[in-house]
C-alpha cells in the first residue's frame, strides 16, 4: 500500500465496533468491526481479524479480513491470503492472492467506464437504425 510514513493512519482497534459513516483525511487501518460507510482520502487496510460491512471509497484498499459491501478505489484493490470479499469492486488494478475469496463483480478502470457507456447505442436508437434499413 502507499507510504504510511508521510500521512496519518487512523486505527480502529480490534475491540471496536463502529456503526455509521467513518471519514478519514489520511489512511485507515481497521482491526475491529465497522458497519456503514467508509470514506478515506488515503488507503484503507482491513487486518485479518476485521469484519466490515460497508461501502468503501478510498485511494487503495487491502482486505485481509472479512468484507461485505462495495469497494470503489482510484488505484489498487487487493484481497490478501485469508481475506474474503462479498461484493463489488471498482478499481484500476485488482490483485487477488492465492487463498483469498472474492464473490462479486469487478469493474476495471473506472475512468473509461462512462465513455464506454456513452458510446453504446440505446435500444431505441438501435430500433430506429433497424427501421431505416
Amino acid at each position: 500500500m502507499a507510504d504510511q510514513q508521510s500521512g496519518e493512519v487512523t486505527i480502529v482497534g480490534q475491540g471496536a465496533k463502529l456503526e455509521g459513516t467513518v471519514v478519514s483525511a489520511g489512511s485507515l487501518r481497521i482491526d475491529g468491526q465497522i458497519k456503514g460507510q467508509v470514506n478515506a482520502d488515503g488507503d484503507v487496510m482491513l487486518s485479518p481479524q476485521s469484519a466490515v460491512e460497508a461501502d468503501i471509497r478510498a485511494q487503495n484498499v487491502s482486505v485481509a479480513g472479512r468484507f461485505k459491501g462495495s469497494i470503489v478505489v482510484k488505484g489498487r484493490a487487493e484481497i490478501a491470503r485469508g481475506g474474503r470479499v462479498d461484493g463489488n469492486i471498482t478499481s484500476k488494478t485488482l490483485v487477488i492472492e492465492e487463498g483469498a475469496i472474492f464473490q462479486g463483480q469487478s469493474v476495471m478502470d473506472q475512468q473509461s467506464q462512462p465513455a464506454a457507456q456513452a458510446s453504446a447505442p440505446t435500444p431505441e436508437a438501435a430500433r430506429a437504425e433497424e427501421a431505416k434499413v
